[in-house]
């Protein structure tokens, strides 16, 4: 049987198969993503960023129990730093959420950066692809947490959270002109601790300062799921009133796949080109001029 057959049969191997060709770029992807693509899929994407030690794993365990309650099919995303070694996920998915990995209707996986100063990959939004059209109700992609860096998920995201701990109350200001400009929906997590209330206030503050006093900010707390049951209800809500502004994003989404598949199918090109002619010449400023005598500016498009 074909791999898209198996996908389309609710095959967990054949997705997890596609998705790690995926990641390594197999050259049979483009022609099988092209017809997934063209499935139906009903899957709201949820991003969680922010800094290290915010919770963001633990949080993605309460969103993944509350909705296994309702029956809903929920997918995981965990982007990790790059190896230097492998070029794959620093970290593996069998060290998080351990606590579902072994539900038939939860999907986990860990994808690595792949060196992206946006904190994601293509493989990623591909996978995102890959999820919504096998069935997922909800995907949840987690980025690495490195900080400012990390705006690509509003890209990729219907709705994006920013998870914050009581902790950074003082480091909130470090942050304005980095994440949380992101922020559809800022998340006050392990929130039964000291400074829960004083973090909130200066994010209000800051806000009110932007103008974007309506973000909404939820405190939540592992020991209190109904803090995390009302965040679900908050982000159902955000989704529900921006039904036009999601569409945007995933139309912006669709140009931004395109663009960087034909980037890297120009340099693999361009590099296949120069591996032959560095055979015959030393000098990498005179086979640059030949290229370009050869493919002078608005030559590679022009009809």
């Amino acid at each position: 049987m074909s791999l898209m057959k198996q996908f389309q049969q609710g095959d967990l191997r054949a997705l997890a198969r596609l998705i790690s060709l995926s990641e390594d770029g197999d050259s049979s992807i483009m022609d099988l993503l092209s017809d997934v693509f063209l499935l139906p899929g009903h899957a709201k994407v949820i991003g969680i960023t922010g800094p290290p030690g915010a919770g963001k794993s633990t949080l993605l365990n309460s969103f993944v129990r509350v909705l296994r309650g309702e029956k809903k099919k929920v997918a995981v995303l965990a982007v990790d730093p790059v190896s230097p070694f492998s070029g794959g996920a620093l970290l593996g998915d069998r060290i998080r959420l351990t606590d579902h990995f072994n539900d038939p209707d939860v999907f986990i996986r860990s994808l690595s950066t792949r060196g992206k100063l946006g904190g994601l990959s293509l493989a990623t939004r591909q996978g995102v692809t890959l999820l919504d059209r096998f069935g997922f109700d909800y995907i949840f992609v987690e980025t690495v947490g490195v900080g400012q860096s990390e705006v690509d998920i509003r890209k990729v995201a219907d709705v994006t959270l920013v998870t914050l701990v009581p902790e950074w109350g003082d480091s909130i200001q470090a942050l304005k002109s980095g994440i949380l400009e992101i922020a559809d929906i800022f998340v006050v997590n392990k929130s039964d601790r000291e400074g829960a209330d004083r973090i909130e206030t200066e994010l209000r503050n800051i806000m009110q300062i932007a103008n974007k006093e309506d973000t909404p900010i939820q405190k939540t707390t592992i020991n209190d799921q109904t803090t995390v049951q009302s965040l679900l209800d908050i982000i159902e809500n955000y989704l529900a009133k921006n039904q036009l502004k999601v569409q945007q994003r995933r139309n912006s989404a669709i140009g931004d796949t395109a663009v960087e598949l034909l980037d890297n199918w120009v340099i693999k090109e361009a590099k296949n080109w120069l591996q032959k002619e560095l055979k015959g010449s030393s000098n990498p400023y005179e086979i640059i001029k030949r290229f370009q005598k050869k493919h002078p500016p608005g030559s590679l498009f022009s009809e």
